[in-house]
């Protein structure tokens, strides 16, 4: 069957035939959320620890991790800076926790009942942009 074809068939036509399981490990998901976690927070992934449990039959994601944030001296000549950065250390924790399970999620296809961050450090950030 051509590609155009398929890609042209319902989905129930597509997995016709095809079974079997298929498996995410968990090294792919800890990359998929680590990567995830460091495009949000500015970070490397390599400062990220992830750990996975059971939620009733769903993925609960913990992260430790620090965050990127302006240096001291930008925020005192600039106090707005920080809400340019994305807000406080909280705000920021807080509003990452529904987009990474939706994004994680997403990605994966692997159901994400939640998400706990638990903030190790600060990085400060001395270029010119913070996200």
């Amino acid at each position: 069957m051509s590609s155009a074809v398929l890609a042209a068939a319902p989905a129930a036509d597509r997995n016709a035939g095809l079974a079997g399981h298929n498996r995410i490990s968990t090294q792919a998901l800890t990359s998929t959320a680590k990567a995830a976690a460091a495009e949000f927070f500015g970070v490397p992934p390599a400062a990220i620890r992830v750990t996975w449990s059971d939620d009733q039959g769903m993925l609960a994601l913990s992260l430790s991790l620090p965050v990127s944030l302006p240096a001291l001296n930008r925020i005192a000549a600039d106090p707005g800076l920080v809400d340019r950065a994305g807000g406080s250390v909280w705000d920021r924790a807080h509003a990452a926790k529904p987009l990474l399970k939706d994004k994680v999620t997403a990605l994966t296809g692997s159901l994400v009942s939640r998400v706990d961050i638990r903030v190790t450090g600060v990085q400060l950030h001395e270029g010119s942009r913070v996200r």
